[in-house]
């Protein structure tokens, strides 16, 4: 690896929050590693944890006086649950390197759609 090299595989590694060795150990194995979000990221998911938080103390509430539909707040809370994972999954996660085939498509739109 010449310098120029080196310096590139630094600079990417610090955009990612990694060390060297983990990025090329990451590229070997196929991913391919996300810069690190910006500090408003994690001020969005703490926003998602405490709105979930208020959901939960609400459902006891309206348990506790008869007033819950249980089947919808589940449905509701899973929800809220599936879209906080794809939120941190699509910004955090290394995402495997994939060949696609035909006309399959990954737009946001799909993966951050609440059904």
């Amino acid at each position: 690896m010449n310098e120029s090299e080196a310096r590139e595989l630094q600079r990417k590694a610090q955009k990612a929050g990694l060390n060297e060795a983990t990025l090329i150990r990451l590229l070997v194995l196929g991913y391919q590693p996300k810069a690190m979000p910006s500090d408003n990221f994690h001020e969005f998911m703490n926003r998602i944890a405490a709105l979930a938080d208020s959901m939960n103390q609400i459902a006891r509430q309206a348990n506790d006086l008869g007033l819950l539909d249980t089947a919808y707040y589940k449905q509701q809370a899973e929800q809220l649950q599936q879209f906080e994972l794809n939120v941190y999954e699509h910004f955090m996660s290394p995402g495997k390197t994939v060949i696609m085939a035909g006309n399959e498509q990954n737009s946001l739109e799909k993966k951050f759609c609440l059904p």
